[in-house]
């Protein structure tokens, strides 16, 4: 039982250990970056590639309802037909 618990208290240090390490992102030993885009005179680095487009990830554009409000009447919430 003793031994069960210094195992797990090993397991989490280790975990937590690595989480916090961060180094700059560079290609793996004997690989590249994709290749240089069409249309573009240089190739992109690692972090460039790493943003996202306005498109990947579009701006809201509606508030979020912060209490609650009477529904407009729904022309098209017609009774099923019988």
């Amino acid at each position: 039982m003793k031994l069960a618990s210094t195992f797990a208290a090993a397991a989490i240090a280790l975990s937590l250990a690595a989480c916090a390490q961060r180094t700059d992102l560079e290609p793996t030993p004997g690989a590249s970056l994709p290749p240089t885009p069409y249309g573009e005179n240089e190739q992109p680095e690692a972090e460039d590639l790493l943003e996202r487009s306005t498109q990947a990830a579009p701006q809201r554009n509606v508030e979020l309802r912060t209490r609650s409000e009477e529904r407009e009447a729904d022309p098209f919430d017609l009774p099923p037909e019988g």
